[in-house]
């Protein structure tokens, strides 16, 4: 009779335990077609409609449309999607060349971003807003976009930065620039003597290369003691004075630090201005 007992008492928990079994595999293949189906919602909408495969409702009821159905949703751009998964992003460097679509705006980079390289894209404005959070920006590189305008203070907020490239762009104006800047390059924008501001360089007394190229300058720029390489060929610079280079109250001025000045290509003829190079180590290259 014991033996009877036992046997029937283990059998229940037998069956127990493989009723429980049971429905704990029945829970987790549940819950894990809803984790697949939620990876799956995330998905597609994170894709942005960059598919050719669209989802939409109707009557509540999910439903897959064709590739050649009608879809009356705006196409996506780079503004839509998330920067990483546009760009290349590698530790502190974010690479966006050439993006498709259209990249019409500066990305919002990661925190620790330190070298940007967005250049041939279509961005048309840089905003006091695009740079502000990231200050460990010691690069930025936006040659061969559509850039026409920089708000007051774009890159005021940037005390790293070293590096910048605003080339082959349609700049009329500059904004001042940041302290810490080495290299500037703006050559071939449509930037005129009045859109450079006294004080645009005021600040940047570590600038040691700066390129103003191929642009609509009517004058020379003040440019810092520090700079080493200028080059303004090919605008219209028509006349320089002792002051632009040198100091006309002060005969014993040397200017050292200047290795190269380019003036090729403007109307002036530099040899009618002898006494505006006396501080120079080197004469300018341009038309004698």
């Amino acid at each position: 009779m014991g033996n009877i007992l036992r046997s029937t008492f283990f059998s229940f928990i037998f069956v127990l335990c493989v009723l429980a079994t049971s429905a704990r595999q029945h829970y987790h293949r549940a819950h894990s077609r809803q984790d697949i189906q939620f990876q799956k919602e995330v998905y597609l909408e994170s894709r942005s409609k960059r598919e050719v495969t669209t989802l939409t409702d109707y009557d509540s009821d999910s439903v897959f449309l064709p590739a050649d159905a009608a879809d009356d949703s705006p196409p996506s751009t780079a503004d839509d999607l998330p920067t990483c998964l546009l760009c290349v992003c590698l530790t502190g460097s974010v690479y966006c060349e050439e993006v498709s679509p259209d990249m019409t705006n500066v990305p919002a980079l990661p925190k620790e971003t330190a070298y940007l390289y967005a250049r041939y894209n279509k961005i048309k404005k840089i905003t006091a807003k695009d740079f502000e959070d990231i200050v460990t920006l010691k690069r930025i590189d936006l040659t061969g976009n559509l850039i026409s305008q920089i708000e007051d203070g774009a890159f005021s907020k940037l005390p790293l930065l070293e590096e910048l490239s605003l080339a082959e762009n349609h700049l009329v104006k500059l904004p001042i620039m940041p302290a810490k800047l080495i290299s500037f390059n703006a050559n071939h924008n449509h930037l005129k003597t009045k859109g450079v501001k006294a004080n645009a360089f005021k600040k940047t007394n570590k600038l040691v290369n700066l390129y103003l190229a191929h642009n609509e300058l009517e004058a020379v720029p003040h440019i810092p003691e520090s700079v080493r390489i200028l080059h303004l060929q090919n605008n219209n610079i028509s006349s320089v004075s002792v002051d632009t280079f040198c100091k006309g109250n002060n005969t014993y001025y040397i200017r050292p630090n200047m290795n190269e000045i380019r003036m090729d290509g403007n109307p002036v003829n530099l040899a009618q201005y002898p006494d505006s190079f006396t501080c120079l180590k080197v004469l300018p290259i341009g038309r004698y």
